[in-house]
């Protein structure tokens, strides 16, 4: 499936400022509520609130709110192979990895652009 970012025929629009201020909100609240297991619940509420009034918004919202559910399945997962020792190298792999693509996610947010999370299944479109 092949990702297109504005609908056929249709020139991009210019996000307006308030709009980029909710985008990078959807990336950025997901990374401090992370801190208390619940890092998919601040893209969830900035889809719900603003994602039916601005597309850029919900995109934003979607592909953050699709890192947050993969972050917590691989944190999970990496967190039981800590048993096996691998976990010991792979969480804070992960962890780097988390906060990169998070601060990637709320910059292109700000510049107006969209931005598609490496290694994530779009579980929601």
């Amino acid at each position: 499936m092949s990702y297109e970012p504005f609908p056929t025929g249709q020139a991009p629009l210019v996000p307006r400022d308030d709009e980029r201020n909710w985008a990078m909100a959807s990336h950025v609240l997901s990374f401090v509520s992370a801190w208390f297991a619940l890092g998919l619940f601040a893209p969830l509420i900035v889809m719900l609130v603003k994602g039916g009034s601005s597309p850029f918004v919900r995109r934003h919202a979607v592909e953050s709110l699709n890192f947050q559910i993969n972050a917590l399945v691989y944190t999970v997962v990496f967190g039981l192979l800590i048993f096996l020792g691998i976990g010991l190298v792979l969480l804070p792999l992960y962890g780097v990895f988390y906060v990169v693509c998070v601060i990637t996610g709320t910059v292109r947010a700000s510049q107006g652009v969209d931005y598609r999370y490496p290694l994530t299944l779009r579980l929601i479109s």
